[in-house]
């Protein structure tokens, strides 16, 4: 399995290739089920937690070619809009974009690129990122690593447009065109 780091610095991609169902698993191995916003099928998004980090997996299809951002949102929701979902997931409130000075959402994730038959295959490796629930009397939230699985829940979206990893809006990337809920939010 080939695995990218995700810094501030630096971000690679593995691309293109193949598609798979979609079930939330166990404690180690959370897996979202993607889909566009008229209900289709876009593949999945696994997490598997390892021993510094999560290892996040895109098999998605049914998407336009190209590149596309590509972020966990701070809710977990997706309906009825996928503005349910909320904003990148940004537990120290910092700005958007790896190439940010001030440091990056922990939400923010290396662009997907999808082939011409519409699907992408993607590895990731985050290490501030955590599958385990957070002890709110060990922690304030304000350090690394991050839980995904807070009481808000929290979705992975692929939007319209590339990230180009700068600081600047995080609706830069465009339309929302995909979604699917990592953990759902414990209020629905």
């Amino acid at each position: 399995m080939k695995f990218a780091l995700i810094t501030p610095t630096g971000v690679a991609i593995a691309a293109l290739a193949a598609m798979s169902p979609a079930v939330a698993q166990d404690a180690d191995t959370l897996e979202a089920q993607v889909q566009t916003e008229d209900g289709t099928d876009a593949g999945s998004v696994t997490f598997e937690q390892v021993e510094h980090g999560v290892v996040v997996t895109a098999r998605l299809q049914n998407l336009p070619e190209g590149p596309h951002g590509f972020h966990i949102h701070e809710t977990g929701a997706c309906e009825p809009t996928f503005q349910a979902a909320g904003g990148h997931y940004s537990p120290r409130e910092t700005v958007h974009g790896f190439d940010s000075p001030e440091g990056y959402h922990a939400g923010d994730l290396p662009n997907v690129y999808v082939a011409a038959d519409g699907t992408a295959t993607a590895d990731f490796f985050a290490p501030h990122l955590t599958l385990e629930e957070q002890d709110d009397n060990d922690d304030d939230g304000d350090s690394s690593p991050f839980t995904l699985r807070d009481a808000d829940g929290s979705a992975i979206m692929v939007h319209a447009q590339i990230d180009d990893y700068r600081a600047e809006t995080a609706d830069s990337t465009g339309p929302r065109i995909a979604c699917g809920v990592i953990v759902p939010n414990e209020a629905d």
